[in-house]
């Protein structure tokens, strides 16, 4: 049974809801309620979510040292040596087999941007997660990726402006990351990562401001945009602004107050504020676009 558990912790099913990006276009293009639509994008959320835990279990080995430095990411079962090195090659061949093999059946147009996925955090790994800046850049690029999975899967055209949010989002949610993996390292002058040489939190700090405050510029022309306006038939999506605002404000706080933006996914499942409005933000946009 402990064996069971420490295999299923190192493929992180907690951040599956990464992959609910794939849904995104599908919802924001109004066939949501297409059921043949929403469960092939429900299968491609099931093949990425495969595939991304063989990329995690990859990401683990090749972080295994840095990882038993961390006073956290050390009880990860590779780096804690719970699950041996050998069982956790032969479950990453098997998840991204069954993931490539999946998405294929789904959608092979969707097959090939996988393979891209699979082959930028293969980059990523080897060299790419060494370089400032364009690490933050590449864990950007992995939601985008899922994002034109979605588009692919459902033959739905993206709005430049989804591309745009959820890029500058995920960047943003990066930085937040990196800062935390700087503090760490001025708390116990250990590097979790080589790259942390080319951060400080006065930069990080500013870039998340900086983020921030073009997230919201950005939001709002897209809410006031006529574009928008006439392909939902509302002009009261703006309001949602709110709700983005908010969110925004709560994990600055729990960056600079709490000093706890290490993972995104993490901070997004336990924070009950955050829930409230992300949960209110869906809820606009339901009441907005279907009802």
């Amino acid at each position: 049974m402990n064996t069971l558990r420490n295999i299923v912790t190192l493929m992180r099913p907690h951040q599956y809801v990464k992959n609910a990006t794939i849904l995104l276009p599908l919802f924001f293009s109004m066939e949501f309620l297409d059921i043949k639509l929403l469960v092939k994008s429900l299968m491609a959320v099931v093949a990425f979510s495969l595939s991304s835990s063989a990329i995690y279990i990859l990401n683990d080995y090749f972080d295994i040292e840095s990882d038993r430095l961390h006073p956290e990411k050390k009880n990860r079962p590779l780096a804690a040596g719970t699950v041996s090195l050998r069982i956790g090659f032969l479950l990453m061949l098997f998840l991204i087999v069954c993931g490539c093999g999946l998405m294929i059946l789904i959608s092979p147009e969707a097959s090939i941007i996988l393979g891209i996925y699979i082959i930028l955090n293969i980059a990523y790994n080897v060299k790419l997660k060494h370089m400032a800046i364009v690490d933050m850049v590449v864990i950007s690029t992995g939601f985008l990726l899922r994002l034109f999975v979605g588009s692919t899967v459902g033959s739905i055209p993206l709005s430049k402006w989804i591309v745009l949010m959820t890029f500058l989002l995920a960047l943003f949610l990066a930085i937040g990351k990196r800062r935390s993996d700087v503090i760490i390292f001025e708390e116990t002058g250990t590097k979790m990562r080589n790259v942390i040489g080319g951060y400080n939190l006065r930069f990080l700090d500013g870039a998340m401001m900086i983020m921030a405050s073009v997230i919201i510029v950005a939001y709002i022309l897209y809410t006031t945009s006529q574009e928008v306006i006439q392909r939902i038939h509302n002009d009261y999506i703006y309001l949602t602004t709110i709700w983005v605002i908010l969110g925004l404000l709560r994990y600055l706080q729990i960056a600079f107050v709490d000093n706890n933006s290490g993972d995104p996914t993490q901070v997004a499942l336990k924070d009950t504020f955050l829930h409230i409005t992300i949960l209110l933000w869906i809820g606009s946009f339901v009441w907005l676009l279907y009802l």
